[in-house]
């Protein structure tokens, strides 16, 4: 039986004067640079992982651009949770959640930080990075070609949703 595990990732993004820039850790285990995330806790939904955990390694404020999807009838009367853009099957090596390999069912959002400066110093070293920086940042090829695809079409896809009220 293969174990999976619900985690949360953010590309997160920061307007500068000379443009869109991605934010990027440096994640000690996997030895690369990596999107903000992590494991989705048991009191905490993906959108709120999403959220907690870019602020917990960055020490940014975060809020989540979220698709627009069709509404609700009104007779609910529950909380809609923020849909991700993606899930992944990611296959992991061991980690601090369980000694062997397993899949993270990974939630990925997009996210923006209206200050780039951190509010406090984050669990992990991080920095943003320019589009045209990424071909030499050693990450995910995945990562990689997912964060140009935003980035080209940040602004359209900015406008054409809603953003998510930080619930962190």
């Amino acid at each position: 039986m293969t174990v999976k595990h619900p985690t949360a990732s953010v590309y997160l993004f920061s307007r500068f004067p000379d443009g869109w820039r991605i934010g990027l850790i440096e994640h000690p285990r996997l030895e690369r640079h990596t999107l903000p995330g992590g494991h989705v806790e048991g009191d905490e939904n993906p959108a709120e992982a999403a959220v907690r955990e870019a602020a917990e390694e960055t020490g940014l404020v975060v809020r989540l651009i979220a698709q627009d999807t069709l509404p609700l009838p009104s007779a609910y009367a529950e909380r809609q949770v923020p849909h991700p853009w993606w899930v992944l099957e990611l296959v992991v090596r061991s980690d601090g959640q369980l000694a062997g390999p397993h899949l993270h069912v990974d939630h990925q959002y997009l996210a923006v930080a209206e200050e780039p400066v951190p509010r406090r110093a984050g669990e992990h070293p991080f920095a943003w990075y320019r589009p045209d920086q990424l071909d030499t940042v050693p990450m995910f090829d995945g990562a990689r070609a997912t964060a140009l695809m935003l980035s080209d079409r940040l602004d359209e896809l900015i406008d054409q949703t809603s953003t998510v009220p930080n619930t962190a």
